[in-house]
């Protein structure tokens, strides 16, 4: 595993000349925000030695080299899921290599169902806490200290400065920023009317099928991460005919220029 990091992230560096200390991983629907990035490389997942091959509409599967307020990112548009039929360790991959990168900021979103009464379809959510449903975790198996401690402190998943910095800024611009936890299953069905319910009962405010395996990663690294969640349906008032994949991918492509102005204010304090 370490050889094939430090593999991946020599070649992305002698390709892009990438010294930038912060990554971006966008979610479902979410990819016209490169559409704001002066785009210095972009590199096919298929290209890039090691790396899965995203295969979900909504995940053009590319890794983007550019800059972002005058500074160097490296943006991933599209993830890769547990669901695809990846291992743990081969859907955080990337996280890792960010890291022998040189990145120490990871932000991250995603789209996902709102399971808080209080949330409308399009808001959007700051992560300040996950729960992990997937029944499984990144880390099970053999640990490199070369990589990251045995037992991670998970307590501070996502980093509270940055968080502290996107609430004043939304509170000083007027922007609708809810907060809350990301509740992380595997999917891909979609949750029933039950699951909804008892995810709001044990504190979830949203649900969706990726995210916290790539914090758990960050973590282990020790990345500072910050992550949003786009809301793309009430899971507490499904529709008769139900959620559906497409509808997701229109309410984030809305959303994406607010998520835009959030992470902008974060990559300027970085």
């Amino acid at each position: 595993m370490l050889q094939k990091i430090e593999a991946t992230a020599n070649f992305l560096k002698d390709k892009t000349g990438f010294e930038g200390k912060t990554a971006i991983i966008l979610g479902s629907g979410l990819g016209n925000y490169v559409d704001k990035i002066e785009i210095q490389h972009t590199l096919a997942y298929k290209d890039i030695p090691n790396f899965p091959v995203s295969t979900i509409a909504g995940h053009a599967g590319k890794l983007i080299v550019g800059k972002i307020k005058g500074k160097q990112v490296a943006v991933m548009q599209g993830r890769f899921h547990y669901y695809e039929g990846l291992t743990m360790q081969e859907l955080t991959f990337p996280v890792r290599v960010f890291k022998m990168m040189g990145v120490e900021n990871l932000l991250v979103s995603n789209a996902a169902g709102g399971t808080n009464y209080s949330f409308e379809v399009g808001d959007l959510m700051m992560i300040t806490d996950h729960i992990n449903l997937f029944g499984t975790n990144p880390l099970i198996g053999s640990n490199d200290e070369e990589l990251g401690p045995r037992f991670p402190n998970m307590s501070e998943a996502y980093d509270t400065e940055l968080c502290e910095v996107a609430r004043n800024f939304a509170r000083s611009n007027n922007i609708r920023l809810n907060e809350g936890v990301y509740v992380g299953m595997s999917g891909p069905s979609f949750e029933t009317n039950a699951e909804y319910r008892f995810l709001n009962t044990i504190g979830g405010d949203a649900v969706g099928m990726s995210t916290v395996p790539e914090v758990i990663v960050a973590n282990h690294m020790s990345m500072r991460v910050f992550g949003v969640s786009v809301i793309t349906n009430n899971g507490l008032e499904i529709p008769e005919e139900g959620n559906s994949h497409n509808e997701v991918l229109d309410v984030a492509s809305i959303s994406a220029s607010s998520l835009e102005t959030i992470f902008g204010a974060v990559i300027d304090v970085l």
